[in-house]
């Protein structure tokens, strides 16, 4: 071995916050008989605490983040971290007046019912936002542990060589999977936008991890699993939604929108470190760049910056979800407009001898306004089969508005709207043929 190891003490720097981050993110527990992490366990318990208060809270940040950002457009700062708060292009000023006045029309129960019901401004600013609020406060000041530590370069010199030829993605990206997938999706959209922000990822790497690999939770797939009444089939179902979600991270890299992105970085140039000379196997290399990247890590630093991170979320995220989400169930709620434009899927589903074929079209493109939606049409469906495949594409869509779509909207990831309804459409499209597939052998 040509170079020196890092000392111990570098080596349980590294181990130590690592694990911590792991467990909190990534390990399921089974807590009061229901399967989830440690961090949103803590985010529940918060929400449950401090529940009455929680849309008030968010109605006030909103608030701020309106007139703040209006100021500072009019005026500018001085201040670093009121530009980071609040200096946005105008449409983004615009949206967050938007999301600012659909919570207060929602809050004081004034303006039109189609904002103000509990099925659409309700459903966000009471349940979905409150769960934001909780999981962003922990959130930031707890993503640090898997961030700052070492575990994405020590996974990333392990699995390059693996998720480069599949995905076209430096190894590093599958942590952001485990924690979408073991923790939140929101959890993913967070730490990718952070790791491109600080010019780990490429706008293209970034990109296509924040809306390929920012999957559904395990919570919440059991959450819509149980809406549907299948809970006998979690396993198949879970078959059908890693199976189909393996083949659409592969293919959709390789075509547009996505793989139109350039492989430009937010900083000018990639953080990468030192490229591991061939004499070095992965393992004691990923250990060497783990280990030095958690020496130049200050414990003083994350109380600081995790602050910032929590009112970059609360500030910047909230009134967008707001805006976009509501707006996304309203037209889902109010008009025919998903009805109509899932009347292309009969045949197809007939085709595919899907039973029910009308009533599960209905379902196949509502997902993009919130995920929960497909659940609760398609669960007066009979047939065992047809809400199972309805059940694994709501996940395998992995795009909607109501909160990882309003998210990455949000959040610094080189997407547009235009781009999202594609890879919603595009997901929709790879995915159905395989989840059919497999609940053709199931039932």
């Amino acid at each position: 071995m040509s170079f020196k190891m890092s000392t111990e003490g570098s080596v349980f720097r590294f181990i130590i916050p690592s694990l911590v981050g792991v467990f909190l993110f990534m390990i399921p527990l089974s807590i009061n008989d229901e399967i989830t992490i440690p961090v949103a366990w803590l985010a529940g318990w918060v929400q449950g605490a401090a529940g009455p208060y929680l849309p008030a809270i968010a109605v006030l940040f909103m608030f701020i983040s309106a007139i703040g950002s209006f100021i500072v457009k009019i005026t500018g700062s001085s201040s670093k971290l009121a530009m980071t708060l609040f200096d946005v292009s105008w449409f983004w000023v615009i949206i967050r007046f938007v999301g600012f006045v659909m919570s207060a029309l929602v809050i004081f129960q004034i303006g039109p019912a189609a904002v103000t019901s509990e099925a659409t401004g309700g459903m966000l600013l009471f349940d979905l936002i409150p769960l934001l609020i909780t999981v962003f406060l922990f959130a930031g000041f707890l993503l640090p542990l898997l961030l700052n530590f070492g575990l994405l370069e020590f996974c990333g010199a392990l699995l390059t060589p693996i998720m480069r030829p599949l995905f076209t993605l430096p190894g590093r990206a599958a942590i952001d999977s485990a924690a979408s997938w073991l923790g939140d999706g929101t959890i993913g959209v967070l730490l990718t936008n952070q790791q491109y922000e600080e010019g780990h990822y490429s706008k293209r790497e970034a990109a296509v991890i924040g809306t390929t690999f920012s999957v559904v939770s395990i919570t919440f797939s059991i959450v819509i699993l149980a809406e549907m009444d299948l809970m006998s089939y979690i396993l198949p179902y879970y078959f059908a939604i890693v199976a189909a979600g393996f083949v659409a991270a592969i293919i959709m890299p390789r075509i547009p929108p996505l793989s139109r992105k350039k492989d430009d970085y937010y900083t000018g140039d990639r953080q990468s470190g030192e490229q591991r000379p061939s004499h070095i196997n992965a393992f004691l290399w990923g250990v060497r760049q783990a280990t030095m990247r958690a020496a130049t890590t200050s414990f003083s630093t994350l109380g600081k910056g995790g602050l910032k991170n929590v009112l970059d979320m609360w500030i910047g995220v909230l009134p967008i979800v707001m805006a976009f989400g509501t707006g996304a169930v309203i037209v889902a709620e109010t008009t025919p407009f998903f009805s109509i434009i899932g009347a292309p899927f009969v045949p197809i589903l007939e085709l595919m001898q899907v039973p029910e074929a009308v009533s599960a079209s209905e379902t196949m493109l509502i997902g993009f306004a919130d995920m929960f939606l497909p659940a609760i049409l398609g669960s007066g469906i009979e047939s065992e089969m047809t809400r199972f495949i309805i059940a694994a594409l709501s996940v395998t869509q992995l795009i909607y508005m109501s909160e990882v779509g309003g998210l990455l909207l949000a959040s610094k990831v080189p997407v547009h709207l235009l781009d999202l309804i594609l890879i919603f459409l595009e997901r929709t499209v790879i995915t159905l043929p395989i989840i059919t597939l497999i609940a053709h052998f199931v039932f």
